[in-house]
């Protein structure tokens, strides 16, 4: 007999039964699924005119937008947070019941602590440990060649006969390379450390500079006037307009002498010349060629101007070269648990977490003190970071001295991640902008410009990105409509000056800046030229109507479809992808939709061809 329950189960059952996949949207929470498992199926009478089927796998994605339905993230981003390590694949595998666990006891400190690990109980057989890597870099001692050091049967007689002269010069040249270049590193990368070929580093002095954002700010933006009279012009490329610089920003002072002290590298070794060695790769230029190197360097350098030791989060081979020169016991199975499989999991976590610096890791685990050459192998890479300009190139100068200097202006907010030990630290090149100009800014509250006339504070930079989109679709006519967040509004600021020098463009350029308070963080207010009023609307996100930039696009649909439709016509986006770049994207599609009385596919084809056309160029990040 049949009761209530039984019929509920079987009614549960036939419902759940699949269907042909739906071209809906779905709601799932994975990207694939399947419905073959046969547990609590129900045998139910056959009834001719239902056909049952066999569940199948269906896929839920097919595209980059059914991810980012799905997950919440854009493909690129999902890449970005995906740690590489397999973590994903052994999820869910059934635990062996026979595994025996040891016991170990955690590193008990504040850094250890901060780390969060959620490590419960290590097998005490790891299996699927990474290899240790290969070690790519040797520091070794500097030695003078043998034939250097003259022989008592040495005379000058034999060093001008039978190739002598030759072999001197040899020397020469080899000595000459075992010496150290002179070049102040305190303010500028050794020089081998070629950015972008064929540009080189310079040291730009800082002529002025002052902070754009005001006293209750969330984000702090400073404006830099850089002195590039001195730039060398052998390298055929002119600043522009809405183009960028790199800047080589070095690792702050005191980190690199903490990573040192608890590397144990003695205070007399830090500034001695060292030859350097590796194997092949581009380390420690930037965008060298792939070969081996030998050179001449100090540890010092290395470490500050050719290692990132904040910026990336930790990698297996970094833990896996501390786990292996850990003295403790302890503190070396809980580093190589984080490399095996069955860590997998944890470190996914770790490593998706926010970024670890590397005196944390080295305070955690300080017990592991790995050679510094061999460190150097698994260490990411210091890479320049760029900025756009923020002023017309062509028309900035100063007479200073009796003599005129050129002046490119930049603006930079500082951008801060959690800390271990105080609540935040900045980043690596917004960090050291802000310490130069503190710097400057301390030595002219202390004593006006004559007390800061002695002082020079300089910003190693280089040409950089003088073709990038915003810089190449520049053009002299046409409408413009500038878009743009916080300091993305930087680089349109030469726009309009160079616009609103010429006559026949002063009503053709609009500007939409999107701030989230225009008392604290409006930037360059009152800078824009003659007729900002006319040509700049702020928009402000937590004070007023609270309202956001990519709202004002679709506010000002008419402006933007005349612009994007007229000859020479140009819509620029420029801030961050996440939120504004993404909003005003998805407001431009509207626009079309409404104005053009597109579809959506349609309305995002054409916005395709306008980027491919050059008339709609986003710059994002």
């Amino acid at each position: 007999m049949t009761t209530q329950v039984d019929r509920l189960l079987v009614e549960h059952s036939t419902a759940s039964i699949p269907e042909e996949p739906n071209p809906g949207p779905s709601a799932a929470p994975s990207l694939t699924y399947s419905d073959s498992s046969d547990e609590h199926e129900v045998e139910e009478p056959r009834q001719p005119e239902l056909r049952r089927r066999r569940a199948s796998t269906r896929l839920i994605a097919q595209s980059p937008a059914d991810v980012q339905r799905i997950t919440g993230e854009t493909t690129t981003q999902l890449i970005q947070r995906c740690c590489g390590g397999g973590c994903c694949l052994g999820l869910g595998r059934p635990k062996k019941d026979d595994v025996a666990f040891e016991q170990v006891d955690f590193p008990d400190n504040d850094a250890y602590r901060s780390l969060c690990l959620k490590v419960g109980r290590i097998p005490a057989a790891l299996t699927g440990v990474c290899d240790l890597p290969e070690q790519t870099t040797f520091l070794e001692p500097v030695r003078r060649p043998a034939s250097a050091v003259p022989s008592p049967t040495d005379s000058g007689v034999s060093l001008g006969t039978d190739g002598g002269a030759e072999a001197a010069d040899n020397v020469a040249k080899r000595l000459h390379k075992l010496a150290l270049e002179d070049l102040d590193t305190r303010i500028q990368p050794p020089s081998f450390v070629q950015p972008h070929p064929p540009h080189h580093v310079f040291p730009a002095r800082i002529h002025n500079t002052r902070e754009l954002t005001r006293p209750g700010a969330e984000k702090r933006t400073f404006h830099f006037d850089l002195d590039v009279t001195n730039y060398p012009e052998s390298e055929g490329i002119d600043f522009k307009v809405g183009g960028a610089i790199g800047v080589s920003a070095p690792n702050e002072a005191p980190m690199v002498d903490e990573v040192l002290d608890l590397l144990l590298v003695p205070r007399f070794l830090r500034d001695k010349p060292v030859l350097l060695r590796t194997t092949g790769g581009r380390w420690p230029t930037v965008w060298g060629d792939d070969q081996a190197r030998e050179l001449v360097t100090t540890r010092r350098d290395l470490l500050t101007w050719c290692s990132d030791i904040q910026s990336y989060p930790p990698t297996k081979q970094l833990l896996r070269v501390l786990g292996e020169h850990a003295t403790d016991a302890n503190e070396r199975k809980v580093l190589l648990f984080l490399c095996s499989g069955e860590g997998q999991g944890v470190f996914c976590d770790f490593r998706t977490g926010p970024h670890v610096s590397l005196v944390q890791l080295l305070h955690a685990f300080p017990s592991a003190k790995p050679p510094l050459d061999l460190l150097f192998s698994v260490l990411q890479p210091l890479m320049p970071r760029f900025y756009s300009l923020s002023n017309d190139p062509h028309e900035s100068f100063l007479t200073r001295d009796g003599k005129q200097h050129r002046l490119i202006e930049i603006a930079v907010t500082v951008h801060e991640t959690a800390d271990w030990r105080s609540t935040t630290r900045p980043g690596v090149g917004s960090g050291f902008l802000q310490r130069q100009a503190l710097q400057l800014i301390d030595a002219l509250a202390r004593g006006g410009d004559d007390a800061a006339a002695g002082v020079d504070v300089y910003v190693p930079m280089f040409k950089g990105l003088m073709a990038n989109p915003l810089a190449k679709e520049f053009v002299s006519d046409g409408p413009m409509l500038l878009i743009g967040a916080g300091v993305g509004i930087a680089p349109f600021r030469g726009f309009v000056q160079r616009r609103l020098k010429t006559a026949n463009c002063a009503n053709k350029v609009w500007v939409l800046q999107g701030v989230r308070d225009s008392l604290v963080d409006e930037l360059y207010s009152g800078e824009w030229g003659v007729h900002e009023d006319e040509v700049k609307r702020v928009v402000q996100s937590r004070r007023g109507e609270g309202r956001y930039v990519q709202e004002e696009v679709k506010a000002q649909a008419d402006l933007v479809w005349y612009i994007v439709n007229s000859v020479d016509g140009r819509v620029f986006v420029c801030g961050s992808s996440k939120g504004m770049g993404e909003g005003v994207e998805q407001a431009l599609v509207e626009v079309a939709m409404e104005k053009g009385n597109l579809e959506k596919e349609e309305a995002q084809k054409f916005w395709d061809l306008k980027r491919e056309a050059g008339q709609y160029i986003a710059e994002t990040w």
